[in-house]
């Protein structure tokens, strides 16, 4: 397809303003909502740097689709602005499962792209969090180790960093410095918030926002790998992940 100067002008000026800012408001972007051609040319730019483009409401948002896009936020990245300065790899590993599991939450199945519940409590996302990592912990090292390597996840360092927690204070007042799993939920909270995927309603209760919810449905549940790690996190529904979970305070 041939195409005029000025629409590919046009188009890499959009472009330009998503990969800087990740978002735009859809008012600055009429061209992109209004003409095909430029819609469909900044969708190739977008495509090229393995992202797609998503229209939620009023926004426009640019979101990276692979680890090897330039616009992924890297893991060196999260623990430089999201993490505390000790931090290791486990923490990055930690930090993907709780929000594979609270995505996890809002959804009955890995097959429903529609969300069946409007918000959840911090408190009650860190009992499940608690539960599926003591049903993981009834596996064998062996089983474990081929968990591992199906999924992609070092379940075993998850395991040892979720142990290391203290959860002796979660009643008492919490710092940024307080290393306990429910200051870690809180921290992995502060960052969905920031890349606006959550949002705090009030009583200590979170919501997903438009765009996570976009994010999950046209993008999260088509990836057959995704699929089987959500397939998984909803199959640890064990005794022993049950009962402990009820002793954990709020």
């Amino acid at each position: 397809m041939i195409y005029e100067q000025e629409q590919v002008v046009q188009a890499f000026k959009i472009y330009s303003t998503l990969a800087i800012n990740g978002k735009a408001n859809k008012d600055d972007l009429r061209l992109y909502i209004a003409d095909d051609t430029i819609r469909g040319l900044v969708n190739q730019f977008a495509q090229e740097m393995d992202c797609i483009i998503l229209v939620v409401g009023d926004m426009v948002y640019m979101v990276p689709l692979a680890i090897y896009s330039p616009f992924h936020v890297s893991n060196q990245s999260i623990k430089d602005k999201h993490l505390p300065s000790k931090a290791v790899n486990a923490d990055i590993y930690m930090m993907y499962i709780s929000i594979i599991i609270l995505f996890g939450e809002f959804y009955d199945s890995y097959q429903n792209v529609e969300a069946t519940r409007d918000f959840i409590r911090v408190g009650d996302w860190l009992n499940v969090v608690n539960q599926k990592v003591l049903s993981i912990k009834t596996f064998d090292e062996e089983k474990l180790l081929e968990l591992e390597e199906r999924y992609e996840y070092n379940w075993i360092a998850i395991i040892d960093k979720w142990d290391a927690l203290d959860d002796i204070k979660e009643n008492v007042a919490q710092t940024a410095r307080t290393i306990s799993r429910m200051s870690f939920i809180n921290m992995v909270k502060r960052f969905l918030e920031k890349q606006e995927l959550v949002e705090e309603i009030g009583n200590d209760e979170i919501q997903l926002t438009e765009k996570a919810k976009a994010i999950i449905q046209r993008y999260y549940m088509e990836l057959e790998h995704n699929r089987e790690i959500l397939e998984f996190i909803y199959s640890l529904e064990g005794k022993e992940g049950e009962e402990n979970a009820s002793h954990i305070k709020n």
